[in-house]
Formats: C-alpha cells, structure tokens, sequence
C-alpha cells in the first residue's frame, strides 16, 4: 500500500479533512487520512508518502512535536511537509525556519492548496 499512497493528511477536524481529499484526489492524488497525532509518525513510517500535509494543532500530539520528529529520523528527514495553520497567518507560527517546507493558513484557496502541493510534489498541474 505504500507505494500507493502520494499525500498523507493528518488532520483531526473532518470537514476539512473531507475537503481536502476531494480537492486533491480530483487531481488524482491518492490521499490517505490520519485523524490525530499520537500515532502520526507510525502512519508516515507504514505509508511512506511522497507528501505529508499536517495540522498544527492535533489531539495527542501537535503538529510541531511530530514535524520535529520527522526531520529528526534520518529516513524521513527529506520528506516535503506542507504545515496547515489555523493561526490566520503564516508568518511566525513558532516553527523553526525551514523545518516545514511550506505553511498554508486556514481558510485556504482551494486553488492555492493544488498549486502548492503540485509544486512540492515537483509536478506541473
């Protein structure tokens, strides 16, 4: 299954969740869901996605915790993380520099979300 899997989103609230995948599998992405923190980085070890989108603020364990434990693991340090905030900013989020690759702030562009994840995946949509 992991071959199969382009994007994991962990996200905890559903509707937004639900949206995303419909956007992006649209697209022909295909998308698996994580609802919350705690076993995150179990889901990214298991599925190994070309992309992980990942909500900062997540039952269990934040966004933040599991994005500084994927940059800490040698084998999955280089995977493109797209950081979704609810702050209404993407400016400073507490995020050290360069640890997410891009940060997007909640409500997004449905447009700017394809744009951005088509430019981290390295693809031309």
């Amino acid at each position: 299954m992991s071959s199969e899997t382009d994007i994991l989103l962990v996200e905890d609230e559903a509707n937004i969740a639900a949206a995303v995948e419909f956007i992006l599998s649209r697209d022909g992405w295909q998308i698996a869901h994580w609802p919350e923190g705690g076993e995150a980085m179990a889901r990214v070890r298991e599925l190994r996605p070309k992309l992980v989108i990942l909500d900062v603020m997540l039952p269990t364990r934040s966004g933040l915790e599991i994005l500084q434990a994927l940059r800490a693991d040698p084998s999955l340090a280089k995977t493109p993380v797209l950081l979704l905030t609810a702050r209404g900013t993407t400016g400073r989020t507490g995020i050290e520099p360069c640890a997410a690759d891009r940060v997007l702030a909640k409500p997004f562009d449905n447009a700017e979300l394809r744009r951005i994840v088509a430019d981290m995946l390295g693809l031309p949509r």
